[in-house]
């Protein structure tokens, strides 16, 4: 029955909000460690303690952290410029790919144009799935034991929004640079790109959190320029890459 549970006085406060949801419950007993019930806890403490979790990690998906709007102009800055300063180093890093492709890109400025296309749809598939994860490790929805079940899961929508947004992608590139004799050629390469980058997407949006939970990284904060930056790569290479092989 309800009355039968009751938590340990050193029970972390998050753990309490979660037996809560559990069971339903709208009351709790709290004990010492010789068993001796001590206190009481209720359904609004719990509820506080949830709307206060649910805060902090929103805010560290954000990359602005324990940040609020009474912090000065100073404090905020500080704050916000350490994530800026990582999101900094892993731009440049996708530019250095580009860099890499620079002929290509100079035999065919079409490919400069449509470059942003792959990597944004990525980075934003990423985000989704990552969304998802890191509430589910917040929640302990997510463990060791049906994380690769998520896996395939992502793998498999992102396959699917993957090759409908290739479709799309490749229809409109088609009817975009009527002009071009390779038009067919480009709609097919941003096509490939678009499900590898998709694929790509969904997985490292499950796994990315995974690691950074399991080495005690918190993966609300950290994961979020980790994905951009894994989607930006893999979307520049797999679509400039497919171009230099193939209209090169």
């Amino acid at each position: 029955g309800e009355d039968e549970v009751i938590g340990p006085a050193e029970m972390i406060q998050e753990e309490e909000a979660l037996l809560f949801e559990k069971y339903d419950l709208t009351t709790s007993g709290v004990v010492d460690q010789e068993g001796r019930l001590i206190g009481m806890i209720t359904v609004d403490d719990v509820m506080e303690v949830a709307r206060e979790e649910f805060e902090e990690d929103v805010l560290r998906l954000g990359g602005v952290g324990e940040e609020t709007v009474d912090d000065s102009v100073g404090q905020t800055s500080l704050k916000r410029f350490t994530w800026l300063l990582v999101n900094l180093g892993t731009a440049i890093l996708a530019s250095m790919v580009i860099g890499l492709f620079d002929g290509t890109l100079e035999e065919m400025v079409a490919l400069a144009i449509l470059m942003p296309i792959v990597a944004s749809m990525g980075g934003n598939a990423g985000t989704q799935t990552l969304t998802i994860t890191v509430r589910a490790l917040a929640t302990k929805e997510l463990t060791a034991y049906n994380a690769f079940r998520t896996f395939l899961k992502e793998f498999a929508v992102g396959l699917l929004n993957g090759v409908v947004f290739a479709v799309l992608a490749g229809l409109v590139v088609v009817l975009w640079f009527n002009q071009l004799d390779d038009r067919f050629l480009l709609g097919g390469i941003i096509a490939g790109a678009m499900i590898i980058n998709m694929v790509v997407a969904g997985v490292s949006g499950v796994l990315l959190p995974l690691a950074l939970d399991r080495f005690g990284v918190d993966a609300a904060v950290a994961s979020g320029v980790f994905v951009t930056t894994v989607t930006d790569v893999v979307g520049f290479l797999a679509f400039l890459g497919l171009a230099s092989a193939i209209l090169l």
